[in-house]
């Protein structure tokens, strides 16, 4: 019952929903609401996990593709707010762990508010972006209408001297 109700809450949603928010709406622990969305997700319903909490995924928005980057923190902003000031959506970073493998955390930002609202949780919570694990060198995995709109998001990177070429897949 409290699957479904969570279920019928993120499809009417605007914006997430963080698992704080789940657990004080259902009287429970946050570790029950990620327990739910997991068994919803094993169901197949289509739940992001972004930064500022859980949403239905919208699907791709036309074509999707990886961008190996290698960068330090501080030129994070310019990097994100360049992809998304191109309309492209960054779904995801993705680091290759030499301990734990390939680390995975789930971004969805489509827009400079929501660039801004990561960065601000980011220095709120004193965290550290995953691609410090690994010298700067990530992965992006990132949707946009089209390709020449990918086209356009690479060469901007190279441009700034952030697209590790040796790497990219592109």
């Amino acid at each position: 019952m409290r699957r479904r109700e969570l279920l019928d809450v993120l499809k009417e949603a605007k914006e997430p929903i963080s698992g704080g928010q789940f657990a004080d709406m259902f009287g429970v622990s946050r570790q029950v609401i990620v327990h739910d969305i997991a068994l919803l997700r094993a169901e197949g319903h289509p739940i992001d996990a972004t930064t500022s909490g859980y949403r239905l995924a919208s699907g791709p928005i036309g074509v999707r593709d990886v961008f190996a980057v290698r960068h330090t923190p501080e030129q994070t902003e310019v990097e994100l707010m360049t992809l998304v000031d191109l309309g492209i959506v960054v779904k995801e970073v993705i680091v290759d762990h030499p301990l734990y493998g390939e680390l995975r955390g789930g971004l969805e930002l489509h827009s400079r508010r929501d660039v801004e609202l990561f960065l601000g949780r980011l220095r709120e919570h004193g965290g550290q972006l995953l691609s410090v694990l690994t010298g700067g060198a990530h992965v992006h995995t990132v949707e946009a209408r089209d390709v020449s709109t990918l086209a356009e998001g690479r060469q901007a990177l190279a441009r700034l001297g952030i697209l590790d070429e040796a790497e990219d897949r592109g």
